[in-house]
Parts: structure tokens; C-alpha cells; sequence
């Protein structure tokens, strides 16, 4: 028997109820018209947390980390030009993708704890094809203006799509593709969406689409083949195609957790993260820590903390997990042994888990 954990770390974070018991329904089959409603409903919901109209919105039967790889593999051409900003790992991991896809890569460097410089990114080349940019970076706690960014491409008169990583914003902050002019998305469902890992929401508009590889090297990550079947096919009806046997219990637990998440209101769930993320913060420099991201660029559902001069964070995390049943995260990169990432997401933006976390933290480091 597994012993419960307070998944309070960079994810996965602990589901809702609802998607939790959505895995205990009988399982069906993947076409079967019962399973094809529950993914129209699961893309439709998705369009609502994405703010987006997109008929090519869908939950990709891979983690967060394939729909990066989507989000690429089907839109550079070798030769394109991809500006990249980059202010943390995820960011790295962008340039990494985009280049094995044949992109010249420009890569706009920022310092670790920092949003992201808008206007060096506009500025960076006078045509790329592809502008991508972290909007939430797990690695170090910082939100970027993606509606910035948006709107300087826009008044820019640019052609370049917009190109977003949403891992850890969707369904946490504010987040409106189409009025921010976001073409592509990929998020994970195992964050603030409160499902375990195992699906992409995805979504990619018309422009996005019309400019695709028409055969891109990945046959399963295809876009203009899974729309035949989910997504787009659920918007324009007629027959559906197969591609592949999707998995439907893991859908039906993101049908689950969409549900619980709109049942409660989008605006509210952002409240919420929003006011546990400020208790936490608040609480964490009460007992004399530091933050790591930029103050005014915090993300509220994720929270960088420097490790204190002394302490050990591994023994820290290690303490925390087996006296207490709490997860956090080490930090990422150059910053793996002096940044802590403590995480409220999803079903975990909530006053009780904040006073657990800071209660359980603080009893670890008095006990040295």
C-alpha cells in the first residue's frame, strides 16, 4: 500500500475528486459514441480553460513534454527562423526541440528568476517564422507577459506565429490564447488542470495550421491526422478516422477534472490559486526565507524559495517526505541545491494546504 502524499512540489500536484473517481468508471472503448462524447465535451471544456475558439483543441495522448514536441515537429519548416526566449529550463528545452526540427534557432538569453524581456524578443530578428516563449517557467517561478508579447508581434505587423508553453499556467492564472494572439499551446494536465499526468491539451489555430509540415517526422504527433479524430472532427462532425487507440479512462479523468474546474468558475480557480499563492509566499518570508523569482513576476501557484545558508535541501526534502508526507521540488539547473519549488495547484490551492506546507517546513528546519 502506497502512503498518501501532499504532492506540494512543480507537479504532478494531488488530482481533484473527480477526476480521481472518473478513472474507476468502466473503461471504453476508444470509438465507442459514449467515449467520442466525453472527448467532444473534454475539448470543448478544454477550448474554455485555453480561451480559445480553436476546432484543433484536443488532449494529446502524451505528457506535457510531447505536446512541445507537437507544437514544433508540425510547424517548422528546415530553414525557419524560431526565436526562443529563454528564463529557465523549459525555455532550453524549446531551443533543443526546435533546432532537431532544422530551425535556425534564436535563443534570447535571460538571467534564471526573471521574466521575460518583451521587447529584446521583438527585437531579436526582423522575420522569424516563430516567436515561442514560456508563459509560467517551472524551473524558476516566474510568469511572462504573454499578452505583451502578443500585442507586439500584432502592432509589429509581424507574420510570425506565437508559439506558448501553458505546462503550469493553464487552469492557475489568467490565460487567453485568442485575445493574445497565442497559434499554438501545449499544456499537461498533471498541475493546476489537477489530473495525473499522461495528457497534452493542445491547441492550434487556423493560421498555425494552414503553415504546417504537410508530413511531419513524427507519423504519432501528427496534427493534420489526429484532427480527423478528435478536436476538429468533434466541432465539424462526419466520420471520424482512426489514428490511434487514445486513452480513454485518462480522458474521461480530464473530463472529470474540467468538469469540477468550470463547475467552480475559471475566475474563481485563479482567485483561489491566487490568494494560496500569497498566503504561502507571505508565510515563507515571515519565517525569514528569501524568494527566488522576481517580486511583481511570482507565479502564485508555484513558489521559488532559496535554500538558507547550511541547510541541506536534499535532507530538507527527504525530512519533509517521510516525517510529514509532503513533496516539494529541488530547484532546476545551476540552482538544483539552493532553490526550493513548492507547488498548490490544482486541488491544492487551499488555506489548509498552506499551513500544512509552511507548518511542516518550519518543523524540519528547526529541528536542523
Amino acid at each position: 500500500m502506497i502512503r498518501e502524499r501532499h504532492l506540494f512540489g512543480p507537479g504532478p500536484s494531488n488530482p481533484y475528486p473527480e477526476a480521481t473517481r472518473a478513472l474507476a468508471e468502466p473503461l471504453l472503448g476508444h470509438l465507442d459514441p459514449e467515449f467520442l462524447r466525453i472527448m467532444d465535451e473534454t475539448c470543448e471544456m478544454l477550448r474554455t480553460v485555453w480561451g480559445t475558439s480553436n476546432a484543433r483543441t484536443l488532449p494529446l495522448s502524451a505528457t506535457g513534454s510531447a505536446g512541445m514536441e507537437a507544437a514544433f515537429v508540425n510547424t517548422v519548416h528546415p530553414g525557419d527562423v524560431v526565436v526562443v526566449a529563454v528564463n529557465g529550463l523549459f525555455g532550453q528545452r524549446m531551443t533543443d526541440v526546435a533546432a532537431r526540427c532544422g530551425a535556425e534557432v534564436v535563443a534570447v538569453e535571460h538571467d534564471w528568476g526573471q521574466p521575460v524581456d518583451v521587447d529584446r524578443v521583438l527585437t531579436a530578428h526582423p522575420a522569424p517564422a516563430i516567436v515561442a516563449a514560456v508563459h509560467a517557467e517551472t524551473s524558476t517561478g516566474v510568469r511572462s507577459d504573454i499578452a505583451a508579447l502578443g500585442a507586439g508581434l500584432r502592432s509589429q505587423g509581424s507574420d510570425a506565429l506565437l508559439l506558448v508553453d501553458a505546462v503550469t499556467s493553464i487552469a492557475g492564472i489568467e490565460l487567453r490564447a485568442d485575445d493574445w494572439g497565442v497559434d499554438i499551446g501545449y499544456a499537461g494536465t498533471q498541475k493546476c488542470l489537477g489530473v495525473a499526468p499522461g495528457l497534452a491539451p493542445f491547441t492550434i489555430d487556423d493560421r498555425a495550421f494552414e503553415r504546417r509540415v504537410e508530413k511531419p517526422r513524427s507519423w504519432y504527433l501528427d496534427l493534420g491526422m489526429l484532427g480527423g479524430y478528435v478536436g476538429e472532427a468533434g466541432v465539424k462532425g462526419g466520420q471520424r478516422t482512426y489514428h490511434h487507440t487514445a486513452p480513454t479512462a485518462m480522458v474521461n479523468s480530464l473530463h472529470g477534472g474540467l468538469t469540477r474546474i468550470l463547475e467552480e468558475g475559471l475566475d474563481a480557480v485563479w482567485a483561489r490559486h491566487q490568494a494560496a499563492g500569497d498566503a504561502l509566499q507571505a508565510g515563507l518570508q515571515e519565517m525569514g526565507l528569501e524568494l527566488f523569482a522576481a517580486e511583481g513576476s511570482r507565479l502564485p501557484e508555484l513558489t521559488t524559495v532559496k535554500v538558507p545558508d547550511g541547510v541541506d535541501s536534499a535532507a530538507v526534502r527527504a525530512e519533509l517526505l517521510q516525517r510529514h508526507g509532503i513533496e516539494i521540488g529541488a530547484g532546476a539547473g545551476a540552482y538544483a541545491s539552493s532553490v526550493w519549488r513548492i507547488g498548490l495547484m490544482g486541488r491544492n490551492a487551499r488555506p489548509d494546504a498552506v499551513l500544512l506546507v509552511l507548518a511542516a517546513l518550519e518543523d524540519v528546519l528547526r529541528r536542523g
